[in-house]
């Protein structure tokens, strides 16, 4: 026997000696030592996965945050492109091609680059089914492997198209969330339009527009609308509609359509100078008419009838949907004139003039919040923006600073071209770059013929109407030039954007999209063409009166005995605005202003102590803040004198003694300085405009 034999025959036999469970141990010490290692393998596997997958992570955030800052400078070198050919087409007095129509083409051209250019990236593995579910969530909790991950709904993609999804990451970043069009953009165009609004010529033809905005409106809204349920019955017959058109949305698509935007055309009226009325007309529809679509647009969307067919016409919903409507538009335009109101009691009674940069701060952010708040407490910002610019510029504007005054005006002026630039260069872009579209030629055709149909139904019916009860009529050439600056812009796009998770709603958008195209370019590049055809007058001073026999303007007769030369005045005021125009200088002006005549003259005795307090020093210390520096009333500066105290203070701002008065002895005049100055100003004759007390004297025909 060797000895090795040996070795293992009494290690074989003291094994056999030993108590099984130890006989086990180093069976269960190798298991253990195998399964130590292999956890620490594993441990060790995941910790490299783990760090992997954040490598990958902050990989992709950088690659994400690469291509956001390559969308935006994309878009800042479009407007600095547009801006350096607007420059160019200035200089070189080019007026067929407007700066928005400039935008639109720079942007048609980066994204026709950005489809065709940039290579398509694929993240789409492959589709899950959720059979059982019946709708889709917004957002989803995906549990991969112990890992939870959050997916958030882009849309519904159509069967047709569930193969041929285009995932390049480029054209997802450049296509935005279109909130941001409505929290960002839009609030400092709409602002701007009210801020800067010319108050005489807008309140001079205030009815008209009134009438424009509201009724011709809801009259395009519903023609529109009704003659596209048409085309889409005729598109249902001819088997050219592939999923459900409701007539609600024709409705939503003639409200929508219906906001009229001629910024192009404006833009033409204010450097050739053309009549001071047209533009007024113009301008004012189409800021209000934006107003009026947006909430037309909200109650037809609150259509909610009773019973199972929700598309049915119901006499309670519909009278529901016009409740909601007057709720929201009178909602709305209380809380832009409040905070506006607000905004002009801080101004006052705080010492910020003295701190120019807090001044403009606070004016341009409560301005902006005006906006977010109406949208937060569910009524219209477009609105609450609106009315709250004209209350700044009515009020607030008078308590700035001389700086703060210059900075707010060049602020939103700048903010307002570069947003509306934005959104055009934007308009180009999204034709190409917009996955959803929903091209049908015959909803496009039908949608042009109504929207004409519904311009010649809203403007020559209610022009008609309109000059019954005008002294100034309006005449067929601006009734024509009318009709045809009723061009698509920024509003119609941004409401179209704001949903276009349907059938119905991508190709409202795409018709609008093309809609915007045509009328910007073609109907914007022939309005040089159109004054001229039309001979309406061009290079007026929008601050000086036509000739006196343009029968705009109204012939007073006065008392004095040149009455029958037929003096003037400014046109006459319009009947809304003399109403609350009174109450408004003798006592809103006092309270939320430095301006005005002092409260102590004008509310009642009993009221003195409240009259003080409310009333500013600079009143008492100095007449020449009664100047309104920014009011571009109706009635000229001569046309009211305020009388308090032992002064005689004209809407001017001048004043003067009782005895610096006019006279007439021999055909002689004596004047004082002020008199000549509002007579230089105004052209007038002979004619004795006076007032007592506070009582404010319009001058008005003896046989009115």
């Amino acid at each position: 026997m060797e000895p090795g034999d040996a070795a293992r025959l009494g290690l074989g036999r003291a094994a056999r000696a030993l108590p099984p469970r130890l006989l086990l141990l180093p069976l269960l010490l190798g298991r253990g030592l195998r399964t130590a290692a292999a956890a620490s393998s594993s441990g060790a596997a995941a910790e490299d996965s783990s760090a992997m997958e954040e490598l990958a992570t902050e990989k992709e955030a950088e690659e994400s945050h690469r291509q956001d800052s390559v969308s935006l400078l994309t878009f800042i070198l479009l407007l600095t492109l547009t801006i350096l050919t607007i420059w160019l087409f200035k200089h070189r007095r080019v007026r067929f091609l407007h700066e928005t129509g400039l935008a639109m083409i720079y942007g048609l051209i980066v994204g026709v680059i950005l489809r065709y250019g940039t290579p398509a990236t694929s993240g789409h593995d492959k589709s899950l089914s959720c059979t059982q579910e019946d709708r889709a969530f917004s957002t989803l909790l995906v549990n991969v492997s112990g890992k939870f991950f959050e997916y958030t709904l882009k849309g519904e993609i159509s069967p047709g198209k569930i193969n041929s999804v285009e995932q390049n990451d480029m054209l997802r970043k450049v296509t935005f969330d279109p909130e941001v069009f409505f929290n960002i953009l839009l609030p400092p165009i709409i602002f701007h339009a009210g801020y800067s609004l010319k108050k005489r010529h807008f309140f001079r033809n205030l009815g008209s527009i009134l009438a424009y905005a509201f009724l011709g409106t809801a009259v395009s809204c519903f023609i529109i609308g009704n003659l596209m349920y048409g085309v889409v019955k005729l598109m249902k017959i001819v088997g050219q509609l592939s999923d459900k058109f409701y007539y609600t949305d024709c409705l939503f698509f003639g409200a929508i359509i219906s906001a009229t935007d001629p910024v192009t055309v404006l833009a033409i009226f204010n450097e050739l100078h053309a009549d001071v009325d047209l533009y007024a007309l113009l301008f004012g529809e189409s800021v209000l008419n934006d107003a009026v679509a947006i909430v037309l647009s909200s109650s037809i969307v609150a259509y909610q009838p009773a019973g199972l067919n929700t598309h049915a016409f119901d006499a309670a919903a519909f009278f529901k949907s016009v409740g909601i409507f007057l709720g929201i538009f009178s909602g709305s335009f209380t809380m832009g004139a409040v905070t506006g109101v607000v905004t002009a009691l801080v101004t006052k009674f705080t010492k910020l003039h003295c701190f120019p940069l807090l001044e403009t701060a606070l004016f341009f952010l409560m301005s902006w919040s005006t906006f977010l708040l109406a949208e937060a407490c569910g009524f219209t910002g477009v609105v609450a923006v609106l009315f709250c610019g004209i209350t700044q510029a009515h009020y607030t504007y008078n308590n700035l600073s001389v700086e703060s005054r210059s900075r707010t005006k060049q602020l939103f002026e700048v903010l307002h071209f570069l947003a509306e630039n934005f959104i055009f260069s934007y308009m180009g872009l999204a034709l190409f770059t917009f996955q959803k579209h929903v091209f049908s030629p015959v909803f496009i055709i039908g949608a042009f013929v109504a929207i004409f149909l519904g311009r010649a139904a809203h403007i020559y019916p209610l022009s008609f109407f309109l000059n019954l009860g005008r002294r100034h009529k309006i005449g067929w050439n601006f009734q024509h030039m009318m009709m045809f600056s009723g061009l698509r812009g920024a509003m119609a796009f941004a409401l179209a954007i704001r949903d276009t998770a349907s059938y119905a709603r991508q190709m409202m958008f795409t018709t609008t999209l093309l809609i915007v195209f045509f009328t910007v370019w073609i109907i914007g590049g022939g309005t040089t063409p159109m004054l001229s055809w039309l001979n309406i007058r061009v290079g007026v001073d929008p601050d000086q009166d036509p000739p006196p026999n343009n029968d705009s303007f109204q012939v007073l007769q006065g008392d004095g005995p040149d009455s029958a030369t037929g003096n003037r005045t400014k046109q006459e005021s319009a009947w809304l605005f003399r109403l609350w125009y009174s109450f408004d200088h003798n006592y809103l002006k006092p309270i939320l202003t430095h301006s005005g005549p002092p409260l102590t003259t004008t509310l009642p005795a009993w009221c003195g102590l409240l009259a003080r307090c409310l009333t500013s020093p600079q009143v008492y210390d100095n007449q020449e803040p009664l100047r309104e520096e920014d009011s571009d009333f109706i009635l000229t500066e001569g046309d009211l004198t305020l009388t308090y105290g032992d002064s005689t203070v004209t809407a001017n701002g001048s004043s003067g003694s009782h005895t610096a008065s006019t006279s007439l002895e021999g055909g002689r005049r004596t004047k004082s300085s002020s008199e000549e100055v509002l007579e230089r100003d105004l052209g007038m004759g002979d004619q004795k405009v006076s007032s007592r007390g506070t009582r404010l004297v319009f001058p008005l025909d003896d046989n009115a």
